[in-house]
């Protein structure tokens, strides 16, 4: 099972199904960063796994779906519309359905296992709630949703807090119970400690730590993706592997850390007690052979 967002986390559930095909495994999605746009429910980790996984991610955009257009988007903006939020033809037609599914009366997880099946994923993806959580950003100028901070405002404003709207309230699915009960390798994966996977972990409140393995987002000072670096620094904490790991420390008893980060191994498994794999955690192959390493460890 891996706990992802919708970057490293995704791209690594790719690389153990490519690698891994027999494998039966499980995508437990933060659903944090959804929002509506035009009566649409949009869920990007979702359908950035989703996509992934049936090899038709956008990889030039970094979301959406490959050799997509803007058609609809255009015309919208020309009609005097908000077309900010660039949503492409053909990821539009995923949230028609989706919509579509919902207005039947399925829950979000019915819905996003419908979408699995049309578009050919055998891996089950499974939003970590049915209930509505929304990122909120507090900024110096004012506080934003999580769409309207990284795509509209492009990270511009200050950052001074992250919060959870409704999580006080959300609960994990039973799908996502029986998931997390029955696994037998949990893998947080190398995606936004604070905004991708926090959500997650607060929602389900524990993971099974003997058996759980977290991957590290940051390789050599740097993120692989995002701005986790930033985010890190902004709210206090050392934008390190070290912190990641002292950040799920009550989560996961074993830690990945890349090779140009082979300094921290002592004070990773000495000081917080992880057992420490070290390999080269960079998914330049969609992730197999970071795969490999992490099923040839357990």
């Amino acid at each position: 099972m891996v706990l992802a967002g919708g970057t490293g986390g995704a791209l690594l559930a790719a690389g153990i199904q490519s690698h891994s095909p027999s494998v039966r495994l499980t995508v437990i999605a933060n659903t944090a960063d959804d929002d509506e746009f035009w009566g649409l429910l949009v869920c990007p980790d979702i359908d950035a796994v989703i996509y992934r996984l049936a090899g038709v991610f956008n990889e030039t955009t970094g979301y959406g779906v490959k050799d997509d257009t803007f058609h609809a988007l255009d015309a919208l903006g020309r009609a005097g519309g908000e077309a900010w939020f660039r949503l492409g033809d053909k990821d539009i037609a995923t949230h028609l359905l989706r919509a579509e599914l919902l207005r039947r009366g399925l829950t979000l997880t019915q819905a996003t296992l419908e979408l699995c099946e049309r578009f050919g994923v055998q891996t089950r993806v499974l939003p970590v709630t049915n209930d509505r959580v929304r990122t909120r950003f507090a900024t110096d100028r004012g506080e934003f949703s999580f769409q309207q901070y990284f795509v509209r405002e492009r990270l511009g404003p200050r950052l001074e807090g992250i919060s959870f709207e409704g999580i006080e309230s959300a609960r994990p699915t039973m799908e996502v119970i029986e998931a997390l009960s029955t696994a037998d390798l949990v893998i947080i994966g190398p995606s936004n400690p604070l905004i991708s996977v926090a959500p997650i972990l607060e929602i389900v409140g524990s993971l099974p730590r003997e058996r759980t393995l977290a991957v590290s987002p940051i390789v050599g000072g740097v993120a692989l993706k995002g701005p986790t670096i930033q985010m890190m620094s902004a709210l206090g904490h050392p934008p390190t592997p070290l912190e990641v790991a002292r950040l799920y420390a009550e989560q996961a008893s074993r830690f990945v850390l890349d090779t140009r980060d082979a300094e921290q191994v002592r004070e990773i498994e000495v000081g917080l007690g992880y057992g420490v794999l070290v390999c080269d955690t960079v998914m330049r192959d969609g992730g197999e052979s970071l795969a490999a390493a992490i099923l040839r460890s357990v």
